[in-house]
């Protein structure tokens, strides 16, 4: 009957059951590019490990090979060398069971709001009834209720990005991958689309298995991951993996949080 009365009320019934542990690996990965000067070594025998339940963030200087390995890991792009695991598979090609947030928000101007969270369903051929019903419920679940006829021209930058992230929630993704996603913001709206972030990991109708945070901003990785994972400057080397250990809401003034964005910051200083 619950079940019933959401799908009535226009929200997207979600499963009940436990999901399936989940994993994601980089394993020796390394990612050459070919130019007229030789072959240029972006990303060298990188091994990170991800489990289901997870919130993982990338730090390094520009450069590294942040963004390159958050590709390989959608399967967006192949690694010359090395495996990138799913559930302890090879992935042989665009991982369905991602999504991704982008930092220039990457909204096609002349569709509405409802159209552009839209587009991933339309692509996997989802019936309309089922295309509106889904992009309906995660607009609602990011704040925009009452902007799904508007256009990206008449929001702001950070009602832009909060349809970025229904667009990537829209096709009920397992993994959410997300690359500098509030970089382009000022630090207010920054900070509160941080603080819902978290709230969407969390929520139990989402149940986003594992996060990836492409991030320049230490402050930032650690508010919000369970580890940071530390690269080095061209070509990026996992230097660390660390452990955030701090309870969450994290305080930035806490003395701890600081110390270890000292820590960090000094490897990749």
């Amino acid at each position: 009957m619950l079940e019933t009365a959401r799908a009535t009320a226009g929200e997207v019934p979600r499963s009940t059951e436990a999901p399936a542990p989940l994993s994601l690996s980089l394993r020796n990965v390394t990612k050459d590019y070919e130019l007229p000067t030789g072959p240029l070594s972006v990303v060298e025998d990188v091994t990170i490990e991800v489990a289901g339940g997870e919130f993982l963030a990338l730090v390094g200087p520009s450069g590294c090979g942040k963004s390159t390995i958050l590709r390989m890991m959608a399967g967006l792009i192949p690694p010359s060398s090395g495996a990138v695991l799913y559930n302890g598979a090879p992935i042989g090609g665009v991982n369905m069971d991602c999504a991704m947030v982008f930092q220039s928000f990457a909204l096609l101007p002349w569709l509405s709001v409802l159209e552009n969270v839209q587009l991933g369903l339309d692509a996997r051929g989802l019936p309309a009834e089922e295309r509106r019903r889904r992009a309906n419920f995660y607009i609602d679940k990011v704040g925009l209720d009452g902007y799904e006829e508007a256009y990206p021209r008449e929001l702001s930058g950070g009602m832009k990005q909060r349809v970025g992230f229904a667009r990537a929630l829209a096709v009920e993704p397992k993994i959410l991958l997300m690359d500098e996603p509030f970089s382009a913001l000022d630090a207010l709206t920054t900070i509160n689309l941080r603080e819902e972030l978290i709230d969407l990991f969390r929520d139990p109708e989402i149940r986003i298995s594992i996060a990836i945070l492409v991030t320049h901003s230490i402050e930032e990785a650690v508010e919000l991951a369970d580890r940071v994972v530390v690269l080095s400057s061209h070509p990026g080397r996992v230097l660390a993996d660390r452990r955030i250990g701090l309870p969450r809401p994290r305080d930035r003034r806490d003395p701890a949080f600081n110390d270890i964005v000292s820590e960090i910051f000094s490897l990749i200083t």
